[in-house]
């Protein structure tokens, strides 16, 4: 019998994409305060990102990086590394909305969701895996995938289909890993964002009335979530958990 996966702790380093702002931040703040360093990007270093870099030198670093430049996202790794330590961990955060019909969604646009929000998310795990398991470590890799892999909603195929697609290859990746590293996806259910937005306020209103819950997930509903995924000593793995204030059901 194999040894259980242990929770990374105050010495580990987790990868956080997409963490310039809202969720994404939220994730970097918390793990800070968990007492973990931190290597987070985006495509624009936010004001609020830099701060949390300015203030802790020592457990964060910072890069404006496009997930979908496989280059730049190799050199982050390596430096991210040099700065901090080996990771320990990741969270796949960094995506792209959509707000229309897939009729009147182009081939264009159909293929930079998919990049985005699929390619780009598995090739950087690989990336973080493949160097977490060269120096024989354990890990965590947290998904960040949505409510809309299990639901349709109208205005949103394309997205949905990768968030689905990646709920699919975690599960797979989990079993693959064999022990090496847990994987699991949170699935969070609409939640004010700039991604959201595009949804205009009278649908974002009419998803919160039909809610269980009666109203729509916070980030701060998220977070204790992928906290426990990722520090916690859990036998989570391969699974999907959603938060979406029972909207699912």
């Amino acid at each position: 019998m194999s040894d259980p996966i242990p929770a990374i702790g105050p010495a580990s380093v987790v990868v956080v994409s997409g963490g310039s702002r809202g969720l994404g931040l939220a994730i970097v703040t918390d793990i800070l305060d968990k007492g973990a360093k931190v290597a987070a990007f985006a495509r624009t270093i936010t004001p609020e990102l830099q701060q949390l870099a300015d203030a802790h030198p020592d457990r964060v670093f910072v890069s404006s990086v496009d997930v979908n430049d496989t280059t730049a996202l190799t050199t982050f790794i390596k430096e991210a590394e040099a700065a901090l330590g080996p990771i320990d961990g990741l969270v796949n955060n960094a995506a792209v909305g959509q707000d229309s019909m897939h009729i009147h969604t182009s081939p264009q646009q159909i293929a930079d969701i998919i990049t985005t929000n699929l390619t780009s998310p598995l090739v950087l795990t690989r990336a973080v895996l493949r160097r977490m398991m060269a120096r024989g470590g354990r890990g965590r890799v947290v998904m960040v995938t949505s409510v809309c892999a299990q639901r349709g909603y109208s205005g949103l195929v394309a997205y949905s289909a990768t968030k689905g697609g990646l709920d699919s290859a975690m599960r797979t990746l989990a079993r693959e890993m064999h022990g090496r590293a847990l994987v699991n996806s949170v699935a969070p259910g609409f939640f004010a964002s700039e991604m959201s937005s595009v949804l205009g306020d009278q649908q974002l209103e009419t998803i919160a009335r039909r809610t269980p819950s009666g109203r729509m997930v916070e980030p701060d509903n998220i977070v204790p979530v992928v906290r426990t995924l990722l520090f916690e000593d859990t036998n989570l793995n391969g699974q999907v958990i959603t938060i979406d204030g029972g909207s699912s059901i």
